[in-house]
């Protein structure tokens, strides 16, 4: 394929697969075939149970619970199947690395001009930090172009720039809605001059020879790898209980899942930064989705969607680990927010979505962005089953769980718990994380914090105000000069 080939015959700068921007875009909750399936299966879940009450006609009220209940354990078994046959897998991925002189083998010259974007607001703690590492980058000043992308009432972080000279451009993002980062990453890349373009966030410690590294991996991959990953990981893992949980899901996911995704070619949902783009497939596709809240898992799916690829390469960008409840929280419920609204957007057309992704992508996808996420909505209603069974035994939960259901739940919740800490495990092995093992086994208590940001995340999304709010992550918590200690 050469590169003009990008964009088939047919397909203009805002379509992706024949859908449009605005039928893949969060700006509205649910498509009007949603609407209606989502109101017939209310219907049916309460009129049906009601009916037998008043007429003693169909399945009883228990038989319904029954039934939810077998459901929601299925599903359980897929999700934890799925995430564990996924970190399997990724022992024998292939990622692209790169030996000591590889990147370096392309000469100044050679290089193409690199497009960094950078969207900031309220960032003045950790911009002297940011500004020096961007200075380090280990890439041609004169084929550089480093974009600050700054909210025009953002006076904080404006009145904390220093002077600065090319490769650095500050543009003013002006105050309008949707106020997101996509929002302003699309301003940029409406700029950009660089064949390739990436995003890094404020807090971002990249490698320092990172853009040569994807330079060189796309020069070796087809055209229709439009988008290489690198990998995450924090720099403060030690700082408290609540970073070594973060860190180490870090490591499992950058580490392991998304390793095993890449092995197996699957729809991989991209991290928020450090993905580097080629920018005409990036112009192609539309760029970014303004009202999606993780406007790079979106990206992904809709790159997968279009026939193209995601590779994973083997450098890390070290970010600062959330070490502080309510923050987590709310970053943790954006998340969750996001993948909700992707999930919701790409099944809007389930049918062209399984012609487009093919049966195993299609699979994936669901246990990926859809049911792992209400796997984690459910979770406190058979924590609370549990807790009466322990306290009053069997009398009272015994009528929902019959015995097919009552062994595949207890296998369901004593191998599963063992192996997502298996899996948490392993991610601190790989990541060199170890002294975190320990905090592993404590690690339910974890998944109880991302219950509660999922049920914020749920009612912020059925709100129409907060559907598309940006929770700002606050950054700068930890020093960098004492907080970090690379893992």
């Amino acid at each position: 394929m050469t590169r003009t080939e990008l964009e088939p015959a047919g397909a203009g700068p805002a379509e992706c697969g024949g859908l449009t921007t605005a039928e893949l875009s969060a700006r509205h909750l649910l498509s009007r075939g949603q609407a209606t399936a989502g109101w017939l299966a209310l219907g049916v879940l309460t009129g049906a149970p009601l009916l037998h009450l008043v007429t003693g006609w169909g399945p009883s009220l228990l038989w319904w619970g029954q039934a939810m209940v077998a459901v929601v354990t299925a599903v359980y078994v897929l999700v934890l199947v799925f995430r564990t046959a996924m970190v399997l897998g990724a022992l024998g991925s292939s990622i692209i690395a790169f030996g000591e002189e590889g990147p370096r083998r392309t000469p100044d010259a050679g290089l193409p001009v690199y497009t960094v974007l950078v969207p900031l607001h309220r960032e003045a703690r950790v911009l002297p930090y940011l500004l020096d590492r961007l200075r380090s980058l280990d890439y041609p000043g004169e084929l550089l172009q480093i974009m600050l992308l700054i909210e025009e009432d953002d006076d904080e972080t404006r009145a904390a720039l220093p002077e600065l000279a090319e490769p650095f451009e500050v543009v003013i993002v002006p105050p309008s809605l949707p106020r997101t980062k996509p929002k302003a990453c699309n301003i940029g890349l409406a700029r950009a001059r660089g064949e390739f373009v990436v995003i890094f966030d404020a807090e971002d410690r990249p490698d320092l020879d990172q853009l040569r590294k994807a330079v060189h991996a796309f020069r070796g991959l087809p055209d229709r790898v439009v988008c290489v990953q690198a990998e995450l990981q924090y720099w403060n893992p030690w700082t408290n209980w609540l970073t070594r949980c973060f860190a180490a899901e870090y490591a499992t996911n950058f580490s392991l899942l998304l390793r095993g995704l890449d092995r197996y070619r699957l729809a991989i949902p991209l991290g928020g930064t450090s993905n580097h783009f080629r920018t005409d497939a990036l112009r192609t596709l539309g760029g970014w989705d303004p009202y999606n809240v993780t406007e790079d898992a979106d990206l992904g799916i809709r790159i997968a969607r279009r026939g193209w690829d995601v590779r994973m390469m083997v450098s890390v960008t070290e970010e600062e680990a959330n070490s502080r409840l309510g923050n987590w929280i709310r970053q943790r419920s954006r998340w969750i927010k996001g993948y909700l609204q992707t999930w919701l957007v790409h099944t809007r057309h389930p049918v062209r979505l399984w012609r487009q992704l093919g049966t195993r992508r299609t699979v994936a996808f669901h246990l990926t962005m859809g049911f792992s996420t209400l796997t984690t909505l459910v979770n406190p209603f058979f924590w609370a089953l549990t807790l009466i069974y322990l306290c009053t035994g069997t009398r009272y939960v015994e009528a929902l769980f019959p015995p097919v259901s009552l062994y595949f739940g207890a296998a369901t919740m004593v191998f599963g718990n063992f192996l997502m800490i298996y899996c948490m495990m392993a991610g601190c092995m790989e990541r060199g994380l170890f002294p975190a093992v320990r905090a592993m086994l404590s690690v339910p208590l974890y998944w109880g914090l991302m219950s509660v940001a999922a049920y914020k995340a749920l009612f912020q999304l059925a709100r129409p105000s907060r559907r598309h709010f940006w929770e700002l992550t606050e950054h700068g918590l930890v020093d960098h000069d004492t907080g970090a200690v690379r893992a």
